[in-house]
């Protein structure tokens, strides 16, 4: 007769299952995509037995595979701390800046504002269009590419006259803005779209748009040559659809975290 006082049994647990979240946890907290070697070594696991692991979750549509390593998929369910957490929003903005590559077919970016510094998030390239090369950081050049320029546009007087005070405006190329009272009135007559021609480089074009959702400013952006065809309205109109898009995911994401937060506890 067993004993009223024994202690229940231990659960059953299902190995696999703990080392595929394992795998899902890793990549939903790290802002790049994640080879599966690395995974592999970060884990533990054997490389065959993290390569099926991944694969599994791939078919289900918890990780999509990237040239660079894998990310989240879209059956992903958005656990987080955060609304922006690593890789749920790194995820939404691969997936954001592939739409506007394939639409458009040129190498799309996205740059981001935060606690008062620019920086590049991402870039997808386009087979026929490859990126400008990007020696000269962010933070060096906002003020000469249209990722930059677009963010500064969107920021108030106080936060745009603070970051410039703290970035010279250097001269990247002959038609680089360096003359500040000029760069302030191109920004204040914004018309929601920022360019660039040939400000950071020679034989360069860029466009962006505004990415904006709670506790987020960004921009969204593509690069062609000089006298590209798709230079031109046209484009301006994909992108801000491709931008929204992105916007209203990263908003709902906010929208979905703050009810979860003030949701009662029983």
């Amino acid at each position: 007769m067993r004993d009223s006082g024994a202690t229940e049994a231990a659960p059953t647990l299902i190995g696999s299952v703990q080392r595929a979240l394992r795998l899902v946890d890793i990549v939903a907290n790290s802002p790049r995509p994640v080879p599966v070697k690395s995974l592999a070594a970060r884990t533990g696991l054997t490389p065959g037995t993290t390569y099926n692991l991944v694969r599994t979750l791939m078919h289900e549509g918890y990780l999509v595979s990237e040239p660079d390593g894998v990310v989240l998929g879209e059956n992903f369910p958005a656990f987080r701390s955060r609304s922006d957490a690593g890789g749920v929003f790194f995820a939404h903005v691969r997936v954001a800046l592939r739409r506007a590559t394939e639409e458009v077919g040129a190498t799309a970016y996205l740059s981001r504002y935060n606690d008062g510094e620019l920086h590049l998030v991402d870039i997808v390239d386009a087979a026929r269009s490859p990126r400008i090369d990007l020696s000269i950081s962010l933070d060096s050049s906002a003020h000469a590419t249209a990722l930059g320029k677009q963010i500064l546009a969107d920021l108030s007087r106080e936060e745009r006259m603070d970051y410039l005070s703290r970035h010279p405006l250097e001269q990247l190329t002959s038609r680089t803005i360096r003359d500040p009272q000029a760069l302030l009135t191109a920004l204040e007559r914004s018309r929601g779209f920022a360019v660039d021609c040939e400000e950071y480089a020679i034989g360069n074009a860029c466009v962006a748009v505004p990415v904006i959702a709670p506790n987020i400013r960004a921009s969204l952006a593509v690069s062609l040559p000089v006298g590209h065809p798709r230079l031109d309205g046209g484009l301006v109109e994909k992108l801000r659809l491709v931008a929204r898009r992105l916007s209203l995911q990263l908003g709902a994401d906010a929208l979905g975290d703050s009810a979860s937060r003030l949701a009662p506890s029983f």
